[in-house]
């Protein structure tokens, strides 16, 4: 089942696409796109194609300064604000849903990881995350993968936004051949994703 709709936040309108299964969902993966980019990203689609085959509901959100047409990304904290906003009107949609894994490309990754604790996630999957600006390795952003929570990160071994180490509870999963827009291989990208979940138990074996 596929609709799409807006969801109102303090910073503006968010767009929330979302693919369910039909019947009892009990999990849903919920992605941000990346600072420049949208929601049809050739990783964000294969990921969702790969997730919801496997019976798990995700929805895609858009930014609202990116509904608004502006494809300068706005500042981190109201980046923060308008998904805190959306986790909690999808959360009274989906009242039956017990389990919510948050994720994204990129920035989009960046934003779930630093809100991941305040919106109740179980679960962090991270595409492409961009660990320091290209060729500012000391400017380094590892400290916001360190949540706590069970994360799952996907990067290209020439991704210039560089690769982050293993930590507690996250695990990295390097793929070869691709850089920052995971263009190469989606489908083999998107399988990793499905094969974490089930390896959790959050989607059907």
């Amino acid at each position: 089942m596929r609709h799409s709709d807006q969801i109102e936040t303090p910073r503006g309108p968010a767009r929330a696409d979302s693919d369910l299964p039909i019947g009892p969902m009990d999990i849903l993966l919920v992605l941000g796109h990346g600072a420049g980019g949208d929601v049809d990203a050739p990783d964000l689609l294969a990921v969702r194609d790969a997730v919801v085959g496997a019976g798990v509901g995700v929805i895609r959100v858009t930014q609202p300064y990116r509904v608004a047409g502006r494809r300068a990304p706005a500042p981190a904290g109201h980046l923060d604000e308008a998904w805190r906003a959306v986790l909690a009107a999808l959360r009274e949609r989906h009242p039956t849903v017990s389990r919510w894994v948050v994720g994204g490309r990129s920035s989009g990754a960046r934003v779930a990881c630093r809100t991941a604790g305040v919106v109740g996630a179980a679960g962090i999957v991270a595409l492409a995350f961009p660990l320091h600006p290209p060729g500012r390795p000391e400017r380094s952003r590892a400290d916001e993968l360190a949540t706590g929570l069970p994360t799952l990160v996907v990067n290209g071994d020439r991704d210039p936004f560089g690769v982050p180490e293993p930590g507690p509870g996250v695990e990295v999963v390097v793929r070869r051949g691709e850089r920052h827009d995971l263009r190469v291989d989606p489908a083999g990208t998107a399988a990793v994703v499905r094969d974490w979940l089930r390896a959790r138990g959050w989607a059907p074996a």
